[in-house]
């Protein structure tokens, strides 16, 4: 697995990056959304530079131009509801692309140990396609992989490309373990050390499906 961290080069990405952590900010639902959204659409213009493109004719009101576009078939799979801002700045971007969409949460027992519960999945084939799987944070990575697993029962892809801007080392690591094909591309904005006793990323930003759509019972 490649892991790429767009978060070491200065660009407005660090921007966005800082604004969802702020918790001032973070109080603005909207502004959070999109963040996210922006931050999905620098991710994407990434991607794009990795993807195989074809001389299409174009024809134009005075003319045939000859122009480079996009070959690969995309689908874009998002992890429920976290990933909805940050699925939404990929799709403006890759506007051609089909979708997927994965239902996964933590259930808690004692101890503050919890299993990833995984009740819903719709996507479309993945055979020989481009899968870019996006969610707002990487914590323990276990929700990730169940993702990945998931969704290429409906083929092999021709690349996976992972898009968590916020991870942390744990998740990294347990991406690494789990998934170490080299077709897997793991895309990060920052990363943080450390996770408390209950799996929440320190500093992180807190509950991202809360801070974009309000909280849950």
């Amino acid at each position: 697995m490649k892991v790429i961290n767009l978060g070491e080069n200065n660009s407005v990405l660090n921007q966005y990056i800082s604004e969802i952590r702020d918790k001032t900010i973070q109080k603005d639902n909207m502004r959070f959304r999109r963040n996210l959204e922006r931050i999905g659409e620098i991710f994407a213009y990434e991607i794009s530079k990795t993807l195989e493109y074809k001389t299409k004719e174009v024809e134009t009101p005075l003319g045939i131009a000859n122009c480079n576009v996009i070959s690969d078939t995309i689908v874009l799979g998002t992890i429920l509801r976290a990933g909805l801002p940050l699925h939404q700045g990929l799709l403006n971007v890759f506007d051609g692309a089909q979708n997927s969409f994965i239902a996964a949460y933590r259930k808690y027992g004692k101890d503050n140990k919890f299993n990833i519960q995984l009740e819903y999945a719709s996507t479309p084939a993945i055979e020989r396609k481009t899968l870019i799987i996006a969610d707002t944070m990487l914590a323990t990575g276990a929700s990730m992989v169940l993702a990945y697993d998931r969704l290429i029962e409906s083929g092999e892809p021709l690349h996976v490309h992972i898009v968590c801007p916020v991870a942390c080392v744990t998740g990294i690591d347990y991406l690494a373990k789990n998934l170490p094909h080299k077709k897997v591309t793991l895309w990060v904005g920052t990363v943080d050390e450390e996770l408390t006793n209950k799996s929440y990323i320190i500093p992180g930003l807190g509950d991202a499906g809360d801070l974009a759509y309000g909280s849950k019972i």
